[in-house]
């Protein structure tokens, strides 16, 4: 089954761009050059693409730029701008941002909270991370293919205006995670300087830090990824040097049944397809020349290889808590920070230092978790196509402290809740792009036309991918197993709203889709 492109077979309309009494193209040009202040700020042109303006701005603007803060936002990047070799950039972005503390307590509720055994934990953690990284890697290499932003592709399935929603879920759950790392950092710089140092204090500090570091852009935060990974690794090696004796102590528990292994297995499935909403705005300066296995191993090996080692270590610390002496005192005063500080104890004033720099081991992360946040941010409204990126992560920042802080409060509750109800909503959301490219384009990038990517009435409606999704819903919801609601089909089986999210998202797109294709003649 072949679909045909929008540009196949065309006849000149009243919404077409020809050359015909003066085009649209050439008027849009010619309004551009003419408009000034607010006019010029709102306009938009239609299939504008990236290309270096610094010339046109200010003086201090482009000092920005020289400084090394990336200039283009979320215009699609031409072939002929996509330049850059160094693919071994895409493993180390994700394998430094992941190589922290961030993922430590997602391991902790395996066996705090679903009383998992280690050995139960451990299994459950491997199997479903392997399986849910292939998403996310996949949808990472249509960024150097198409040269668009991970949201901006989205379009291509759910249209210009209903991807709108989509937008507001992902910049949530970016920063969703960022809280969470931001907790586990100021948990354990309290925990250095107990009852003097409070957790909101070590919260402030290390999203004031990683501000800075997102606020350079795509360059610097490559530059950075490259090397921080390193010191991380040192500290937490320390860490379990130091204090991993203790992890042999496991609490005993009643062995696994099915409805606990589904019910963690979809929080692990919430933290990795997530990535699926932002890997592609890392890759989109890459060459397209290279073969995608070697995108796709790049971008598998750099999310899964530091999370799954640090989430089983998560485990071992959660099902210790109740056997060490003075663990549970720690874990309950200052949570994942507390056990930490407690494993480095006997290292004394040394392990206080390692715990310093545990707690900046966060700040990779939370950089690239702002820059496709601010690049969201810059989607909503087609006038902040024209505002500086940089705003929008000042305007995150300003908005992560009260959130950090508020959610610190209950801290154990929020995260379980968060981990499992973007799971839901990112399953929608994944099944229906990867459809959308292997299914309807054949994996065919060029198909992902720039001249549209911000013409509604040439992208699809998204109404196929809008009602799939809510389809999905109805299938969802008896699945669902979370403090406020259990489904009538969790009961027995545990939470499986993932599971029916992405495979039932995908089971009714491909009749919807090809309904809408038929019905416009193109895709």
């Amino acid at each position: 089954m072949s679909f045909p492109r929008e540009g196949d077979v065309r006849t000149a309309g009243p919404g077409d761009d020809v050359e015909q009494g003066g085009s649209h193209k050439t008027r849009g040009r010619e309004q551009g050059k003419h408009t000034n202040g607010l006019v010029s700020l709102l306009y938009v042109e239609d299939g504008v693409v990236y290309k270096p303006e610094a010339e046109e701005h200010t003086r201090w603007y482009r000092r920005l730029l020289d400084a090394g803060v990336e200039e283009n936002g979320i215009k699609p990047v031409p072939a002929e701008k996509r330049t850059n070799t160094q693919y071994n950039n895409l493993f180390t972005v994700f394998f430094t941002g992941l190589l922290c503390i961030l993922p430590l307590p997602t391991g902790m509720l395996a066996t705090t909270v679903f009383q998992l055994s280690l050995r139960d934990a451990s299994l459950t953690i491997l199997f479903f991370s392997a399986l849910c990284t292939t998403a996310p890697a996949f949808m990472g290499c249509g960024g150097y293919k198409t040269g668009l932003r991970q949201m901006i592709q989205a379009r291509y399935s759910f249209g210009l205006y209903i991807v709108t929603i989509l937008l507001v879920l992902n910049a949530a759950t970016v920063t969703g995670f960022s809280i969470v790392a931001a907790i586990v950092s100021g948990q354990t710089i309290a925990a250095i300087n107990p009852g003097n140092v409070s957790v909101t204090v070590g919260i402030v500090i290390v999203i004031l830090a990683s501000f800075v570091l997102s606020l350079l852009g795509y360059q610097f935060l490559h530059v950075w990824e490259r090397w921080q990974w390193l010191p991380n690794l040192i500290v937490i090696t320390i860490t379990v040097g130091v204090g991993g004796k203790h992890l042999a102590n496991q609490q005993e528990v009643p062995p696994a049944t099915a409805s606990q292994v589904l019910s963690y297995a979809g929080l692990i499935a919430g933290y990795f397809i997530t990535f699926g909403g932002t890997a592609s705005d890392f890759s989109i300066y890459h060459d397209p020349k290279a073969p995608l296995r070697k995108v796709f191993t790049y971008i598998y090996l750099g999310i899964f290889t530091p999370s799954v080692p640090l989430i089983i270590l998560g485990a071992a610390m959660g099902g210790s808590v109740p056997v060490v002496p003075g663990w549970t005192e720690a874990y309950e005063s200052y949570g994942t920070g507390g056990v930490m500080a407690a494993m480095l104890e006997p290292a004394g004033g040394f392990g206080k230092f390692v715990l310093v720099l545990l707690a900046l081991s966060v700040i990779g992360n939370i950089g690239i978790s702002m820059y496709p946040v601010a690049l969201n941010l810059q989607m909503l409204v087609p006038a902040f196509t024209k505002v500086p990126r940089f705003l929008f992560t000042l305007a995150v920042t300003a908005l992560m402290i009260p959130l950090s802080i508020a959610a610190s409060r209950a801290w154990e509750e929020s995260l379980e809740n968060f981990l499992a109800v973007i799971g839901y909503w990112a399953g929608f959301f994944d099944a229906v792009l990867i459809e959308e490219t292997v299914v309807f384009r054949r994996l065919d990038w060029e198909s992902f036309d720039h001249s549209i990517w911000n013409v509604g009435r040439k992208l699809p409606s998204g109404i196929a991918a809008l009602v799939a999704s809510l389809l999905s819903l109805g299938l969802v919801i008896p699945g669902i197993s979370e403090v406020w609601f259990v489904g009538p089909l969790a009961k027995t089986t545990g939470d499986i709203g993932f599971e029916l999210a992405f495979f039932g998202t995908a089971l009714f797109y491909l009749p919807l889709r090809w309904l809408e294709i038929r019905w416009r003649g193109h895709l």
